[in-house]
């Protein structure tokens, strides 16, 4: 999976899973065997994808390379099926070792 070449590419990646997180705390609404098993994970990641969108925004954002977010270790573990695990995985392997200079 490639990494974002440039900043705003990688903004980009970040609205779009607080877009996701979103999109899925509306729908696990209709789904309430979804809620029970994702809705603390949910918690997690919108506090840490919206804290990180903010200080992209404000341009405070620091690659903080080799450092997994907080939200990795619970997605590793029982995130199998998560819906957009992927889009998860692409930002956190950004946020440990940069943009791709390839």
């Amino acid at each position: 999976m490639k990494r974002p070449t440039t900043y705003e590419e990688y903004v980009d990646l970040v609205h779009q899973a607080v877009y996701e997180v979103d999109e899925m705390r509306a729908s696990i609404e209709y789904e309430p065997e979804y809620m029970e098993r994702w809705s603390g994970f949910l918690d997690l990641l919108d506090q840490v994808l919206r804290r990180m969108y903010d200080e992209m925004v404000a341009d405070t954002y620091q690659f903080p390379t080799g450092r997994d977010l907080p939200y990795m270790q619970v997605l590793n573990r029982f995130g199998a099926d998560f819906p957009f695990k992927q889009l998860l995985i692409r930002i956190n392997d950004t946020h440990k070792n940069g943009l791709d200079r390839a």
